[in-house]
């Protein structure tokens, strides 16, 4: 599967946190809210960054597994974790991090989810969670995870899916047609199958209602700024690169539109949670026009 560098992860990190859909955060809060130790299991865990975010919304004894098939980033997780947290111990194989009154045992696993989602998974997880990894995925992975996590009947968050939104400040007249080509760029398979990318959001939502869950989205697009100098360079930079490697604009258009310096943009992402629920319930995909930010 395509992989990331610990550096862009960095570079993205604060305007990921910020644009966590709070509603969201508030229902898998409450839908936790009481029970006693938690199992989350974290695909694609990356640096660590959905575990800092996540965690301070849970309970008071949570045992994390964070899976990446990059050996790299799961070394990187453990360091940042460590500085993350309040107190961090090693235990056997496991880090003990205390946080915020919290006890977060982490164990990492390297394991390919293309390859052995089961094994990825593991037997059981009272959530299963990832962050920005779905529109990487294709229509028939999204429909076995939701499969295997309704087995777990574990409940199912997911932040930060790329859903076809990509507006850039000051405009260019050729931001239609390099958005075309790069959504073209990113339904091609990832190491996952033929990606989603932009359907990610809707792909989600009809697997794990097929599975008989009750779906939430809301939205949590990247309004990015002045502030956001570093990551908006970055992302124009590996925008107009994907766009090269589909020969759909010609290299000159290319050239004009990434010589433009961009003092904002707005990406726009959903976030997905998908609860268990009883199987005489009717599971619908709400309106994301219910859902907002705030």
């Amino acid at each position: 599967m395509t992989g990331f560098s610990a550096q862009w992860l960095d570079l993205r990190e604060a305007a990921d946190q910020r644009a966590r859909n709070r509603k969201l955060q508030r229902a898998l809060a409450k839908h936790f809210d009481a029970q006693g130790r938690l199992t989350i299991v974290d695909l694609g865990c990356g640096t660590g960054a959905n575990l800092r975010a996540t965690a301070p919304l849970l309970g008071r004894d949570q045992h994390w597994t964070l899976v990446d098939r990059d050996q790299d980033l799961l070394d990187a997780a453990a360091q940042r974790l460590r500085s993350w947290a309040d107190s961090a111990d090693r235990k056997e194989s496991q880090l003990v991090l205390s946080k915020g009154g919290k006890r977060i045992d982490v164990e990492f696993r390297r394991a390919d989810l293309a390859g052995d989602l089961e094994a990825a998974l593991g037997p059981k997880a009272s959530l299963v969670t990832a962050s920005a990894l779905f529109d990487l995925a294709s229509a028939a992975f999204i429909s076995g995870l939701a499969r295997a996590v309704a087995n777990r009947q574990a409940a199912f968050y997911t932040v930060l899916s790329y859903d076809g939104d990509q507006r850039w400040t000051p405009e260019h007249a050729s931001d239609a047609a390099m958005l075309d080509a790069f959504h073209t760029h990113q339904r091609r398979d990832k190491g996952l199958g033929p990606a989603a990318g932009p359907d990610a959001p809707a792909t989600l939502s009809e697997a794990f209602s097929a599975a008989g869950y009750r779906v939430t989205e809301g939205d949590s697009a990247w309004r990015l700024g002045p502030g956001d100098a570093t990551l908006i360079a970055e992302l124009a930079g590996s925008f107009a690169a994907a766009v090269a490697e589909t020969g759909l604009v010609n290299a000159s258009t290319i050239a004009t539109w990434s010589a433009l310096t961009r003092a904002g943009a707005v990406v726009g992402h959903t976030d997905t949670l998908a609860l268990p629920s009883h199987p005489d319930r009717e599971v619908r995909r709400p309106s994301r026009d219910a859902e907002t930010a705030g």
